[in-house]
C-alpha cells in the first residue's frame, strides 16, 4: 500500500502537513482501487472482497474533508492527558441535556472475548483494539472503518489501550500485541519497518534472561516522553518470572535507550533490601497498570506490583524495593528521582493497580502540584510530585508477624491518615450478608472458620485469612478521574471479600506438583477456581482439545499469564493431569520451575451458595473525594444485579472494572459494572444519576470523550466477559446529542 501514500505526498504535500488524519485517510481511500483493502501485516495491496460501503468514497466528500470544520478537541492519550487525569473541558453535553444522549454510531469488531480498551481519538480518527488484539482506525464521527491491522499473533491477554506519537510530520500508533510492541503508520496501519525488526520489538528481550522462556505482555499501554516510548508489562504471579524492568525505547528506531531495574543489581540503590543473589532469579515487581508523565518536569511516575511469588517470600526476605512502589523516574535517563513503597515485603498481592494522576491541590494555602495514587486496599496516597513528600500525615503502623516457617513479614506498613479509605477495611460478623436468613446463617458459619483481622495479616497454613477489600480491590486498573476545577477525585471500587491460605509443598516431581506450583495459585488445589473471576477447570478436557490446552498454558488467556518456560514433558504431563486426573512422575533430568517451601492454595472469593457476595452491600461503589481537604463529597453504590433488582433488592452495587471520566459539563461518565450492562452519567457535584443506557455487553473499560466538527461524542468499549452467564463480544458505542439537522448521526452523509 506504499504507492498511494507516496503519490499523496507528492501531489498534495499541504494535505500531509496541515490537515487532520481523517482527511488523509479519506483521500487515501479515494487513491485506492475500490475493491482493495489495506493489508497492514505485509504492507502490500491485497485483493479482498469487502462491502463497498467500507472501501469506496466519493471525491466530493473527500474534498470536504480536506478542510475540516473548526471545533476539534482530541483524546490523544490513554487517560486523556499525560497527567492521566481522565478530565475533559468539553461541556456541550452537560447536566441540562445529558438525558437527550443517543447512539451516534457503533462499531462491532465481530469478535468475542471481551474488551478492556480505552480508545484514542486524534484529528477525527478513533483508534482501537479488537478482543484478539487487531488494531483498527475508524471515522470518529461515523464509526466507518479506515483500516485494520492483523499482526498474525493471536492476542489472548487484555489490551487496555494504545499510544499515539507525532513530531508534527511522522504520525505513529504504538501498540502492544502480546509480548510485542508494534509501530504502525497512523494513516494506513502499516508496520514501520525501521522500528525494531520489521516494525516490532520483542519485550522478552533486553531483560538479561533467556527470551523464549520469559512471560511478559503489554496489557496497558506505554507512555511517550519526547522521542521515547516507556513500557512495563504484565508478568506471572509465580516463579519463574522475568524481572519487572521499566524500559524506554527510541520511538523511531525501537532501540533500547534505558532500563530501570525494579529488582536492583549490585551497587544500585535498594539492592540491600533483597537477598544478595535475588536479582538473578527473583521476578516481577513490574508495572502492569500504566504510567503518567509530568512533561514540564520530565518525570515519569511508575506504579509497580508485588514480587513473585506473591504470597510467600522466604526467598526474598527484606523490604523488596522497588516492588509495590510509586516510582518517580527521570524520563530522559531512567534515573530515580524519588520513590514511595506502599507495601513492604508484599505477601498479599497488593499491586498498585492503576496509573497515578497528576493534579494541583490547595495545601496550607498554596497551590501544590501533586500526584495521587489509588490502591487495592482502598487508600488514596497524595504526594508533592516534585519530591514525594506526603501531603497528608502518614502513619507507619505495626502489623502481625508471620507464623509460617521461613517467612519474615515487615514490622510496619504505611497508612495514610487522610482521606479515609473508600473501601471497608475489616470484615466482622456484623458485615455479613442478610440477603436471606438462610444465606446469612451460611455466611456466619463459614466466616467463623476464617481469620479476619483487617489489613496486612500474613497468611497461615491450613486456615483461610480474609482479604477485605479483595485481591481485585478496592481500586482497579480503570483508574480514577480528577476534576481540575475542584480537585475532587472520582474513584470506583470493589467492596467484596476474598480469602486465601498456604500449604506446604511436597517436593514431588509430578504433574500434580507442576499444577499446584503454577496453576493452583489461581485455580486452587481441586481445580474449582473462584467463578466468575477465575473459572473452574473441572471437566476442562470436555471443553477443550489437548492442543487448545497447550496453547492456553503456553500463551495465557484473559487474566491468566502464559507459562512458556515449561518443558515439553511438563506441558504434556500437565495436560494429562488436567484432562484425566492422572499425576505422572516426571523425568529427573531437565529443568523444573523453581519451588518454594509453601504455596498459595488459590484465590477464593467469599460468595454465598447463590453466587452473590457473602458480605453486606454495597458490593461496588463510586466515590467523590476532595483532595484539597481529604474529605468525602459523596459515596454511592455502583451497579446492580438485574435479577435481584427485579425482586426489589436494587442499589446493591456490583464488582466493576474500568474507570470514570469527568467533564466541565458537570458530569461523571462510567460503565464498569459487570452484570447490568449499564453506562451511566452522574452529576459530579452530588452523585445524582442523570442518565443511563444499556450497552450490548458490559462496558468494562474507561470511556473517552472528544469533539469533531463542533459535536461532542462519548465512546465506550463494550465487551463483557466477566459474567459467565452472559455472552461476550467487542463493540464500540458512541453517544452524542441529536444532530442539529434533526437526523441521527448514523444517517448523516460523512462520505
Amino acid at each position: 500500500m506504499k504507492t498511494p501514500v507516496l503519490w499523496l505526498r507528492r501531489v498534495w504535500p499541504p494535505l500531509v502537513r496541515d490537515v487532520g488524519s481523517r482527511a488523509i485517510m479519506a483521500a487515501l481511500i479515494v487513491a485506492c482501487p475500490p475493491k482493495v483493502s489495506l493489508d497492514p501485516s505485509s504492507g502490500s495491496q491485497k485483493p479482498q472482497e469487502t462491502p463497498s460501503a467500507t472501501t469506496s468514497v466519493t471525491n466530493a466528500r473527500a474534498e470536504t474533508l480536506l478542510n475540516p470544520a473548526p471545533g476539534q478537541h482530541d483524546w490523544p492519550i490513554y487517560g486523556g492527558t499525560p497527567e492521566n487525569d481522565h478530565y475533559s473541558d468539553l461541556a456541550q453535553i452537560n447536566r441540562s441535556n445529558v438525558k437527550q444522549l443517543t447512539v451516534a454510531w457503533s462499531f462491532d469488531t465481530q469478535e468475542e472475548g471481551g474488551l478492556q480498551t480505552s480508545p484514542l481519538e486524534v484529528e477525527g480518527v478513533l483508534y482501537g483494539l479488537t478482543p484478539s488484539q487487531k488494531v483498527f482506525a475508524v471515522d470518529a464521527t461515523t464509526g466507518r472503518l479506515f483500516w485494520k491491522f492483523d499482526s498474525g499473533v493471536k492476542g489472548t491477554q487484555p489490551d487496555r489501550g494504545l499510544v499515539y506519537w507525532t513530531d508534527g510530520k511522522d504520525k505513529r500508533i504504538l501498540v502492544g500485541v502480546m509480548n510485542y510492541l508494534y509501530a504502525l503508520e497512523a494513516a494506513t496501519g502499516a508496520p514501520i519497518p525501521t522500528f525494531g525488526k520489521n516494525g516490532r520489538i520483542d519485550l522478552r528481550e533486553d531483560l538479561g534472561r533467556d527470551p523464549p522462556k520469559q512471560s511478559i505482555y503489554l496489557t496497558s499501554p506505554g507512555v511517550v516522553y519526547k522521542d521515547l516510548i516507556i513500557v512495563g508489562g504484565r508478568e506471572p504471579e509465580t516463579l519463574p518470572a522475568p524481572p519487572g524492568d521499566i524500559r524506554a525505547y527510541d520511538v523511531r528506531s525501537g532501540k533500547l535507550r534505558w532500563s530501570f531495574h525494579t529488582i536492583p543489581h549490585p551497587g544500585e540503590f535498594g539492592y540491600e533490601t533483597w537477598p544478595k543473589e535475588a536479582w538473578k532469579s527473583s521476578g516481577a515487581a513490574n508495572n502492569w497498570a500504566g504510567m503518567s508523565v509530568d512533561v514540564k518536569r520530565g518525570i515519569v511516575y511508575v506504579p509497580t506490583g508485588s514480587a513473585a511469588m506473591d504470597f510467600y517470600g522466604a526467598d526474598r526476605v527484606g523490604d523488596d524495593l522497588f516492588a509495590d512502589c510509586l516510582l518517580a523516574l527521570n524520563a530522559e535517563t531512567g534515573e530515580r528521582v524519588w520513590h514511595f513503597q506502599e507495601v513492604r515485603h508484599d505477601i498479599w498481592d497488593r499491586d498498585l493497580p492503576a496509573p497515578p494522576l497528576l493534579l494541583t491541590v490547595k495545601h496550607e494555602g498554596k497551590d501544590v502540584e501533586a500526584v495521587a495514587q489509588t490502591t487495592k486496599q482502598g487508600f488514596v496516597y497524595l504526594f508533592d510530585r516534585s519530591n514525594g513528600k506526603p501531603l497528608f500525615p502518614m502513619e507507619y503502623r505495626k502489623f502481625p508477624s508471620s507464623t509460617v516457617p521461613g517467612e519474615v513479614a515487615a514490622d510496619e506498613q504505611p497508612v495514610p491518615t487522610r482521606p479515609a479509605p473508600y473501601a471497608r477495611q475489616r470484615l466482622s460478623e456484623d458485615g455479613l450478608t442478610t440477603r436471606t436468613a438462610q444465606v446469612h446463617q451460611w455466611a456466619l458459619e463459614q466466616f467463623r472458620k476464617f481469620r479476619s483481622e483487617g489489613q496486612f495479616v500474613p497468611f497461615s497454613v491450613g486456615k483461610h485469612t480474609v482479604i477485605f477489600p479483595g485481591f481485585d480491590g478496592g481500586a482497579e486498573w480503570g483508574g480514577p478521574a480528577i476534576d481540575r476545577e475542584t480537585a475532587i477525585l472520582y474513584v470506583n471500587a470493589n467492596d467484596v471479600a476474598w480469602t486465601g491460605a498456604l500449604a506446604e509443598n511436597t517436593g514431588e516431581n509430578t504433574a500434580r506438583a507442576v499444577y499446584l506450583g503454577q496453576c493452583g495459585v489461581c485455580h486452587g488445589e481441586r481445580m474449582t477456581g473462584s467463578p466468575p473471576s477465575i473459572p473452574s477447570l473441572a471437566g476442562v478436557g470436555d471443553r477443550l482439545r489437548p492442543q487448545q490446552l497447550v496453547a492456553t498454558i503456553k500463551n495465557g488467556k484473559g487474566r491468566m499469564p502464559g507459562f512458556p518456560y515449561l518443558t515439553d514433558d511438563q506441558m504434556f504431563a500437565l495436560v494429562d493431569y488436567l484432562t484425566s486426573g492422572e499425576s505422572k512422575e516426571l523425568p529427573a533430568s531437565g529443568s523444573s520451575p523453581p519451588t518454594v517451601k509453601y504455596r498459595f492454595t488459590g484465590y477464593k472469593k467469599f460468595l454465598d451458595p447463590d453466587g452473590y457476595p457473602a458480605v453486606a452491600p454495597p458490593w461496588g461503589t463510586l466515590n467523590a473525594i476532595n483532595l484539597n481537604t481529604g474529605d468525602f463529597v459523596w459515596k454511592i453504590p455502583l451497579g446492580e444485579y438485574p435479577e435481584l433488582a427485579a425482586k426489589g433488592q436494587g442499589n446493591t452495587g456490583t464488582e466493576n472494572y474500568g474507570g470514570p471520566i469527568v467533564t466541565a459539563g458537570g458530569l461523571v461518565f462510567i460503565g464498569a459494572t459487570n452484570f447490568d450492562r449499564k453506562f451511566r452519567a452522574f452529576d459530579k457535584s452530588t452523585g445524582e444519576l442523570l442518565w443511563e443506557t444499556s450497552l450490548p455487553f458490559s462496558g468494562n473499560a474507561t470511556p473517552i470523550t472528544y469533539e469533531v466538527d463542533g459535536r461532542q461524542f462519548v465512546v465506550i468499549a463494550a465487551g463483557g466477559g466477566k459474567d459467565p452467564r452472559s455472552a461476550s463480544g467487542g463493540v464500540y458505542v458512541a453517544f452524542a446529542l441529536p444532530a442539529k439537522d434533526g437526523k441521527p448521526a448514523s444517517a448523516r452523509e460523512h462520505f
